[in-house]
C-alpha cells in the first residue's frame, strides 16, 4: 500500500472514528451512520490537512464515496 493511500485511509479512520476494516472502495456517504453531514465535513477537513490541499465547494459536494475522493485528490496531483 502506498504512503498516500495509507494517509487517505487514516483520514477516514480518524475523522469518522471507524475501523480500517470498514474502509474500502464500497464505502459511500451515508453508508455508515458515522459518515453523515457532520462526519463528511470532518472527513474533508482531515483529508485537506493530511494532503495539504483545499477542496472547492463543488468538490465537497461531489465527494460522495471512497473512490470519488481518490479521483478528486488525483486531480490535485496525488498519486495512489
Amino acid at each position: 500500500m502506498s504512503q498516500s493511500m495509507q494517509k487517505y485511509i487514516d483520514a477516514f479512520e480518524k475523522a469518522l472514528g471507524i475501523e480500517k476494516m470498514n474502509i474500502g472502495v464500497s464505502l459511500a456517504y451515508n453508508s455508515l451512520p458515522e459518515w453523515d453531514s457532520l462526519g463528511h465535513m470532518a472527513l474533508v477537513s482531515e483529508i485537506e490537512e493530511a494532503f495539504a490541499v483545499q477542496f472547492s465547494t463543488e468538490e465537497v459536494i461531489e465527494f460522495s464515496d471512497f473512490k470519488k475522493g481518490l479521483e478528486i485528490l488525483g486531480l490535485k496531483g496525488q498519486n495512489f
